[in-house]
């Protein structure tokens, strides 16, 4: 039996396969992504219980998702990161993490600080999001999805998005919503 369904997110690769496996081995569930964009949508489709965010990443930081995961999905957070600076431990007090963990850590390190996490924010899967806050969040989850695929600044990503619903005929939320839809439904496991 699982001990909790965990989000790990880190650009580095070795890093997160390293945390993916020592967590498995602890007997928890890992998702598990190397970007922001995809940290979000599986979050959305998977609502994890716990997330682990690495704070600087390409696109969408970990304050980014950490924010997301408080406003719209209620899901607690932890950081590991390798800064520890006055301003980075400002704003991780300010989203509310639960926990800092300060990089290099290894894993016998980390699995007890995400077994503490897990005692204090409880098994019961997170409550689903508020749907008029999801809504309003299609468009700007839209930018960071085509920032990241297409390695696009936020303001041509964002005019992306405009000249796509304008070809479509369609409202600039409806574009962004099928395109976060559509990019969900290729996030899915495949059927056996």
């Amino acid at each position: 039996m699982s001990k909790g369904k965990i989000l790990v997110v880190d650009d580095d690769r070795l890093v997160l396969a390293t945390l993916s496996y020592g967590l498995t081995q602890a007997g928890f569930e890992v998702i598990d992504a190397d970007n922001g964009d995809d940290a979000i949508l599986l979050a959305r489709e998977q609502r994890p219980q716990l997330a682990l965010l690495d704070i600087r990443m390409e696109g969408l930081s970990g304050f980014d998702v950490a924010a997301y995961l408080r406003d719209y999905l209620n899901t607690p957070f932890m950081f590991l990161s390798a800064f520890a600076d006055e301003e980075t431990l400002a704003k991780v007090k300010e989203l509310g993490a639960i926990a800092y963990l300060v990089k290099p850590l290894d894993l016998p390190q980390i699995v007890p600080a995400v077994e503490a996490a897990f005692s204090r924010v409880g098994k019961e899967p997170p409550p689903p999001p508020r749907t008029p806050a999801a809504e309003l969040d299609a468009i700007a989850l839209a930018v960071g999805v085509l920032m990241h695929r297409y390695s696009l600044s936020r303001q041509a990503a964002h005019e992306r998005l405009i000249k796509l619903a304008a070809q479509e005929g369609v409202t600039l939320h409806s574009q962004a919503s099928r395109l976060v839809d559509a990019v969900e439904l290729l996030a899915k496991p495949g059927e056996a």
